[in-house]
């Protein structure tokens, strides 16, 4: 029976291993990264008057989790809380996001939207890469 011997650098196998250690922390940061470019785009496209009612607590990042289904790793954009108007009645934060966003045909109140074009594709995936290179320490380069 033929046999067969690799013998692998020990650099090859101290990146490998780094790699397999910290590939949730690498891939974290990615996801992290790239809420807080799509984060700053929300912010740049919320219109004035929502933006101006909207507390610092109530547009946040989540935590950076990990799906058990699948083991995606994720970090989400969140709208939460309440607006209290000048009649002291609270509206959750959520519904009148949706309302600009999608707008309002019971109350004619027209189309805003910022969140969906706030996800630009190529500056998310520049901001992945160049996170992927500084947390993986220049192992993974594209």
């Amino acid at each position: 029976m033929a046999s067969f011997i690799a013998k692998v650098p020990d650099d090859v196998l101290n990146d490998v291993r780094y790699l397999d250690e910290y590939y949730d922390k690498i891939f974290g940061g990615m996801t992290r990264e790239a809420a807080q470019v799509v984060l700053d785009n929300v912010k740049a496209n919320m219109p004035v008057t929502f933006l101006k009612a909207l507390n610092r607590s109530n547009l946040k990042l989540t935590r950076t989790y990990k799906t058990p289904s699948d083991d995606g790793i994720n970090t989400k954009i969140v709208i939460a809380g309440y607006f209290t108007n000048e009649d002291g009645k609270k509206t959750p934060a959520p519904l009148v996001a949706n309302m600009f966003e999608y707008g309002s045909s019971v109350r004619k109140y027209p189309v805003h939207p910022f969140f969906r074009k706030s996800f630009n594709k190529a500056q998310i995936e520049n901001t992945m890469k160049k996170a992927q290179k500084e947390l993986s320490r220049g192992i993974i380069d594209e």
